[in-house]
């Protein structure tokens, strides 16, 4: 789920940001709801991640690096990014987070930026 998509929507996506805003109401509400039984409730909201559907070899070259200028981390995410946060909220280390829908989109949803290198 992207949290960007689900606050503003994109044209022609209607149905998706529907369905993502949804989910980060139902992870709001059923945190709110089990916190008192020390279950945490969760999301994760990946960015642009490579993929089969994002892949190098599939992926149009002009359209990637419009892509890319809009990630202030200069590239897409993996998997793995989005694993380690699946671990990392399923670990005691965040035994105080609940309710939250984590963002792993290397700065993709913060909005628009310039970058100082060009």
């Amino acid at each position: 789920m992207t949290p960007g998509r689900a606050r503003a929507g994109w044209a022609g996506q209607a149905a998706a940001a529907a369905a993502r805003a949804g989910v980060a109401g139902l992870v709001q509400a059923l945190a709110q709801e089990l916190a008192p039984y020390r279950i945490r409730v969760n999301g994760i909201a990946p960015g642009a991640i490579r993929g089969p559907e994002i892949g190098a070899d599939r992926a149009c070259p002009t359209a990637e690096a419009a892509l890319l200028e809009q990630i202030p981390a200069g590239r897409m995410g993996t998997a793995e990014d989005v694993g380690r946060a699946a671990v990392w909220l399923a670990s005691d280390d965040s035994e105080y987070v609940t309710g939250v829908t984590l963002r792993v989109d290397g700065g993709l949803y913060l909005g628009p930026f310039e970058r100082e290198d060009g």
